[in-house]
Parts: C-alpha cells; sequence; structure tokens
C-alpha cells in the first residue's frame, strides 16, 4: 500500500487543500504571519504521516513522526482559532473545519497505538 492511500492521509492533505484556498481571501498584512503559518502547519500533517509510513520499518521512528503530524494538527487547528477569532473566517466555516482537524488527530493517535496495522514490525 501507498502512504496516499492511508486514510489519514487523504483527509489531512484535503484539509491543507481547503485551508489553502480559504487562506487566500486573508487580509495581505497577514501574509507573512497567520497565512504562512496554517498553510505551514497543515501541510505538515501531510508530510509527516508520508514520512511516517516510509519508516514503519522502525516502530519508534513511525511513531516519532506521526507524533509530529499530531502536532502540527494542534498547531493547524490554534491558527483555525486566530483565523475565526480575528474574522477571517466565519463559524460555520471555523466548526466545519474543526471537526475534520478533531478527526484526522484522532485517525493519526490511531495509527500511533495500532503500529502492527501500518505494517510496523513490533
Amino acid at each position: 500500500m501507498d502512504f496516499k492511500e492511508l486514510l489519514a492521509y487523504k483527509k489531512s492533505f484535503q484539509l491543507a487543500m481547503e485551508i489553502f484556498e480559504l487562506s487566500k481571501s486573508f487580509p495581505l498584512e497577514e501574509k507573512y504571519s497567520l497565512t504562512d503559518q496554517i498553510r505551514r502547519s497543515s501541510r505538515s500533517v501531510s508530510a509527516n504521516i508520508s514520512e511516517s509510513y516510509r519508516k514503519r520499518r522502525y516502530v519508534n521512528h513511525f511513531i516519532s513522526k506521526l507524533t509530529d503530524s499530531d502536532a502540527e494538527n494542534s498547531e493547524t487547528n490554534v491558527w483555525l482559532e486566530f483565523s475565526f477569532q480575528c474574522n477571517y473566517i466565519n463559524k460555520d466555516v471555523f466548526d466545519d473545519l474543526n471537526v475534520k482537524s478533531i478527526e484526522i488527530g484522532k485517525l493519526i493517535n490511531y495509527m500511533i497505538h495500532n503500529p502492527g496495522k501500518f505494517g510496523c514490525i513490533v
């Protein structure tokens, strides 16, 4: 199986793309702070999942990269909260993206706690 088939990867990639499109409407003065930060952290979730899958031969490396992915997902959630509080996104958009972020976190944590199901030798 390829990492692109992992549900956590698919959902995190989709969320990153939604955030990218949404962040195009953020104010120009946020370009080097909020906009860049939320794009970077949301993309890092998928990137770290892909790295973890390639390192699945070593369970500790697999878990370490997934932990990084989970941290980036949490950071993305904070930037979403800032986006909402600064009125760059409305409550419905925030709620939708927040639910997706929480679901991704649950999928990542499932992978962390079940490395054997993802090809790791435990």
